[in-house]
């Protein structure tokens, strides 16, 4: 099978050369810099990952059902719509981000960098979904590779050669620049593909529309986004800012199997479960949902052997006891991930077959079980109740999407048992 005339196998390539220079990088932020600008580091990524839904508003997940189903010279008119409803956002978040971030313990210094990244890495990632929807996973691997991996190679080579090179300032000018060139070039091959429909007036009864699907789905976002936040700012109020520098050391060396599961796995099968929920063939979406958890499962095998040792052997190379004393978060990060994973399986199903409401009512229940948790686990156990109740509320995401998607594949296939239930759309 070719993707975009190249193979599969070249796209897994560029996605795991740019999971290496992730994977490289957290190293060497880890030995260069002091735990307290790792943690810093780490409180300023979660603030951008939060701010990404803000100023997005999850509007993607409508564009791309709406976009599949759009012939070609009116698929211009739906960008227009989207540029014109995150333009209108931008103007009103920018000012309430700008009062947020320092309350938040982010300095002053960083807000303008702050800024400009998160334009570039929205930009980015819009890009990167639509070619995913188009199935153009080699465009969007490339363009992940050139913002996500070539300044992490550009700033561990700097780090490594020249210690004046060794702070913040460097990693915010780098990624910055790297986001910038990725989203110029992601406009320009968009550019090429000559949709039509972009003089079209806006639609705003179109816009109101998708605020309402993806405004349902932005709950659910944020309720997942909101544990993968709130535990380092939850860890940094019980421990400190060098315990979170621990932390997003070892969470970012686990997060880096669902990137890589989502190039060798979800980015092929997604787009295909789309078209299969479409034609109603519910025979075939079991058949790749079976596939992709045997195939992820292997994945994880691997994946967890190998940075396992990685980990153990790398601990003594970084000279910072911190990192040593508090292995063992890896363990609960890895774990953690591995639920978190596996629970996009059923998520890519049931959104396929338009079963919103599973989706959102899951990552409500995980976030609730998060925050309940992390509190009675506090008193006895310290900071490290915190990623001991990030890998506890995955596993609640897990089991609900499994639930839902085995009641939601019954249900399509006796629907008179359940009512007219063949065409339901859960959709708040």
């Amino acid at each position: 099978m070719l993707v975009n005339g190249a193979p599969p196998l070249f796209n897994v390539i560029l996605r795991i050369a740019t999971l290496v220079a992730r994977f490289s990088l957290i190293f060497v932020l880890a030995k260069f810099l002091v735990p307290q600008s790792v943690g810093l580091y780490g409180l300023f990524t979660a603030a951008i990952g939060y701010a990404l839904l803000c100023v997005g508003l999850d509007f993607y997940i409508y564009t791309a059902r709406e976009f599949a189903e759009t012939e070609f010279k009116k698929r211009g008119s739906l960008l227009k719509n989207q540029v014109v409803l995150v333009l209108i956002l931008y103007l009103l978040l920018t000012p309430i981000i700008f009062v947020f971030l320092p309350e938040a313990g982010i300095p002053q210094k960083f807000l303008w960098w702050f800024l400009v990244i998160l334009i570039f890495e929205h930009l980015n990632q819009e890009l990167h979904r639509l070619f995913i929807v188009l199935s153009k996973q080699l465009i969007a691997s490339t363009l992940l590779f050139i913002r996500q991996g070539s300044w992490a190679l550009a700033i561990a080579g700097l780090m490594v050669l020249n210690e004046n090179y060794r702070n913040l300032n460097t990693v915010m000018l780098l990624w910055t620049s790297a986001s910038g060139v990725a989203a110029l070039i992601g406009v320009c091959k968009l550019h090429s593909f000559r949709f039509g429909g972009w003089r079209h007036r806006v639609d705003w009864v179109w816009i109101k529309d998708g605020l309402a699907v993806s405004g349902a789905f932005l709950i659910a976002t944020l309720a997942l986004r909101s544990i993968q936040t709130i535990d380092r700012f939850w860890l940094e109020s019980l421990s400190g800012t060098e315990i979170v520098g621990a932390y997003v050391l070892f969470f970012g060396i686990a997060s880096t199997l669902s990137v890589l599961l989502d190039a060798a796995v979800f980015s092929f099968k997604y787009p295909e479960l789309l078209s299969l929920a479409n034609s109603g063939d519910l025979i075939k979406i079991e058949f790749i949902v079976k596939k992709m958890f045997a195939t992820s499962m292997i994945i994880i095998i691997l994946f967890s052997i190998v940075s396992i040792s990685i980990v153990s052997y790398s601990i003594d190379w970084l000279e910072q006891p911190v990192y040593e004393r508090n292995i063992c978060i890896y363990y609960w990060s890895l774990s953690g991930i591995i639920f978190l994973s596996l629970s996009m399986i059923p998520h890519y199903a049931l959104y396929a077959l338009k079963s919103d409401r599973s989706i959102i009512l899951s990552h409500m229940s995980a976030l609730i079980f998060f925050c309940t948790l992390v509190p009675k686990l506090s008193d006895k156990l310290g900071y490290i109740s915190v990623p001991i109740a990030v890998s506890a509320s995955m596993s609640i995401l897990l089991l609900t999407k499994l639930v839902a998607y085995f009641r939601v594949i019954w249900i399509r296939r006796h629907p008179r048992s359940q009512g007219d239930c063949s065409g339901e759309r859960h959709t708040l």
